[in-house]
């Protein structure tokens, strides 16, 4: 199998996966499993964001909520401390599915390093493709996401996950996210948070 075809093949498993989903979203008059609609959307902005990404990152991007509904954040403390261990060990549990799928495909064992690296978040800010991978996730949430987080959260705490979202990105990530296609509303919350 070529590299492009292993690539393809790993897509389909984690679409596979995802498709499980027993979560829903609408989008464009179709119904999605959630995780599954959220993978092709990271694939998307992956691709317009990075146009030269490597295999592993690509990779990772298509795979980063995979089976996330498995893990669900209700069975953590509803506070700070209990969202950090639920995130901790979904980064843990992601690796572990990623590892098997793509150990499946025929991976070599220094990929699936990579992509296990990437999925755990090692070295934000310091290493590239870490770092591009954050600030896709910012776009996509901000893009698709953000928008229905807002409809349910006072605007202090709106304005909050904004300017924590805007932390995690890098220049390049800021000036893709300005250019995003969001509603007025959106963009006067996102210039309140960052100015």
């Amino acid at each position: 199998m070529t590299n492009s075809e292993k690539m393809q093949r790993a897509f389909q498993l984690f679409d596979a996966a995802n498709s499980e989903d027993p979560n829903s979203e609408v989008y464009k008059n179709k119904s999605y499993p959630k995780e599954l609609l959220y993978a092709i959307r990271m694939t998307d902005q992956l691709n317009a964001f990075e146009k030269n990404a490597s295999e592993p990152l690509q990779l990772t991007v298509r795979c980063q909520h995979i089976c996330r509904w498995e893990i669900p954040r209700e069975s953590y403390d509803m506070n700070r401390e209990g969202y950090l261990c639920w995130r901790q060990e979904l980064k843990k549990f992601h690796a572990k599915k990623a590892q098997s799928i793509l150990e499946e495909v025929g991976y070599s064992e220094e990929i699936i390093a990579k992509v296990k690296f990437l999925l755990e978040k090692k070295q934000l800010k310091k290493n590239e493709e870490t770092q591009t991978l954050e600030d896709v996730v910012c776009l996509v949430f901000l893009e698709h996401y953000f928008e229905p987080f807002a409809a349910k959260h006072p605007e202090e705490k709106t304005i909050d996950i904004l300017q924590k979202t805007w932390r995690k990105m890098s220049d390049k990530g800021h000036e893709a996210a300005l250019k995003l296609p969001l509603s007025k509303n959106s963009v006067a919350l996102v210039l309140k948070a960052i100015s």
